[in-house]
């Protein structure tokens, strides 16, 4: 089997992917010129900036990636950039523990969410011995896949299941509260414009999968109702 395997790296760029760019630099961009000031009489300023421009870069390998290897790497690195910079204050006398906690949570939670990418990968490779998007998607269009077989509904629900933890959907929401002890502009960038856009990247990504599993687009479309609720 291993002689046959091949994981490539490398970069696609089309509609999807350059809008998710435009929205990840611009307003990545914003919010790194406000932090300037925001962040100015603080001790870590240095450090807050290197975790700022990691958590782009982690993004921008996210939505620019050819295939899942790629997009896992950059899932990864949004992860841990989220947890240090929710917990960025972890030393203030007062707050310094609740903030060590809600990064803690927002860790946890984004696992349980990236246990269900990594099942999904798996699958996939082991149906398909690919992770490439174009590769895997010809061969779902021109394969002979039943509507709502148990591979596809296993696929897209692992799948789900990571845009769940990323995006903070029910049930995996309860980070999402807590992850405002980060500063400010933490709370802007992971919150409000690019990370918990992630899992609708990834749903929006794999939509020849979904396509061929009706039973997990009602699932999608009963939890985002809830979630929304």
């Amino acid at each position: 089997e291993m002689d046959t395997f091949r994981l490539d790296a490398g970069f696609k760029l089309d509609s999807l992917s350059l809008w998710m760019t435009m929205i990840i630099t611009g307003i990545g961009s914003l919010i790194h010129i406000f932090s300037i000031g925001y962040m100015h009489d603080d001790k870590g300023f240095y450090k807050f900036f290197t975790y700022l421009n990691l958590f782009i870069f982690s993004m921008l390998v996210l939505v620019l990636g050819n295939n899942y290897l790629m997009l896992f790497f950059g899932w990864e690195g949004v992860g841990i950039c989220s947890f240090l910079l929710i917990g960025f204050h972890y030393a203030d006398k007062i707050k310094g523990m609740e903030n060590s906690l809600a990064a803690r949570k927002a860790f946890i939670m984004n696992r349980i969410g990236d246990l269900g990418l990594l099942i999904a990968c798996f699958l996939l490779l082991s149906k398909f011995g690919t992770l490439n998007y174009d590769q895997i998607g010809l061969a779902t269009i021109l394969g002979e896949f039943e509507k709502d077989s148990l591979f596809m509904i296993a696929v897209t629900l692992s799948l789900f299941l990571a845009a769940i933890g990323k995006s903070a959907q029910i049930p995996l929401f309860t980070w999402l509260p807590d992850a405002m002890a980060g500063p400010t502009p933490v709370s802007a960038l992971i919150h409000a414009a690019t990370m918990v856009t992630a899992g609708i990247y990834l749903t929006i990504r794999s939509n020849f999968l979904f396509e061929q599993a009706p039973f997990t687009q009602h699932i999608i479309l009963y939890i985002g109702l809830a979630t929304a609720l």
